[in-house]
């Protein structure tokens, strides 16, 4: 008997357009064979097309399993998910928890920093009280300055001097309340794609070699330019170690489903740095994702067709907790 799939998409996020090319992506390879699909999309101002689903068990007849497409604020965040928890439905991905924690990256660091894992010295700011005297006296130049809460590198930039700091916090400021600063490290940039609840497994990682001066949105979506690595040129003891750290963050933040861990490689010491953990990576047609597990063996329908029965095992498992005495 065929599941019924909800893939949502859209969403108040900056990341908006990105979660509709995922969600094509998504709706175009689900099996029809095994799979009725429903698309929900959601509109920049919030508004649910075709209605909205209800925070109330029972509420939502007919859907078996949500594919959450969305990307960023209001989708990524834990919050999507904390309606999906009191509507009582799986859904692909990672829970209420890991979604808010790997979302604000300064939380994901310091949860991974006190798990003992590397990650690049950072610092954070707030909107309306921004000191760039304060970063320059601890990092100096070059920085990296992101929005804490938001991906696909919306709002980020790199900072070379004083006028380029100054510009970089305010633009970061217009995104999100609270700022990251992270000491820029010269060397390369990966990306390692993780799949299941218990146990959870690590694909081949690639390398990403941007075609401006970092892995921006505009190198991402735009330009078609960026060179991608798959495998990434590493020794057998660097990918498995990749591969370690990769797992070993997403257990960290209690990911469970599906996540893409981004890491930084110092090119003077070759020093791995967990730098983002994605708990809803792209899935456009040329996102790195779904690559990196077709070339670690699940080809793209096979790599849905698990994350919705993870889905349901983890939403099958949560049905033995008691709630009241």
């Amino acid at each position: 008997m065929k599941k019924t799939i909800a893939v949502v998409f859209g969403g108040r996020s900056g990341e908006h357009e990105i979660s509709v090319r995922s969600a094509k992506s998504i709706i175009a390879s689900l099996d029809r064979g095994k799979y009725d699909v429903r698309e929900i999309f959601i509109t920049k101002e919030g508004a649910w097309e075709p209605g909205p689903l209800l925070p109330q068990p029972g509420a939502n007849g007919g859907i078996d399993v949500v594919f959450p497409a969305l990307h960023g604020t209001f989708g990524e965040d834990g919050t999507m998910q904390g309606l999906l928890e009191l509507a009582d439905l799986p859904y692909v991905g990672p829970g209420v928890l890991a979604s808010a924690l790997a979302m604000d990256k300064e939380v994901m660091k310091q949860i991974c920093r006190a798990h003992g894992l590397p990650v690049v010295e950072f610092a954070t700011q707030f909107r309306g009280h921004l000191d760039a005297d304060a970063i320059e006296a601890r990092f100096g130049y070059p920085v990296f300055v992101k929005p804490a809460n938001l991906g696909s590198s919306v709002g980020v930039a790199k900072a070379k001097d004083r006028a380029q700091l100054e510009t970089a916090l305010a633009a970061a400021a217009e995104f999100d309340t609270k700022i990251i600063i992270e000491r820029a490290v010269t060397g390369r940039e990966f990306e390692c794609a993780v799949l299941g609840n218990d146990p959870i497994e690590a694909s081949v990682p690639c390398e990403i070699l941007p075609s401006r001066e970092f892995y921006d949105y505009e190198d991402k979506y735009l330009l078609d330019k960026a060179v991608i690595e798959l495998p990434a040129k590493l020794s057998e003891a660097q990918t498995a170690e990749m591969r370690r750290l990769a797992v070993a963050a997403c257990r960290a933040c209690e990911v469970q489903g599906m996540s893409r861990v981004d890491f930084l490689m110092d090119g003077g010491t070759g020093e791995f740095f967990v730098n983002e953990v994605n708990t809803i990576p792209g899935f456009t047609s040329i996102s790195m994702y779904p690559k990196m597990w077709e070339y670690t063996g699940v080809p793209y329908p096979a790599l849905l067709d698990r994350l919705i029965v993870l889905a349901l095992e983890r939403h099958e498992t949560k049905k033995a907790t008691r709630y009241s005495k």
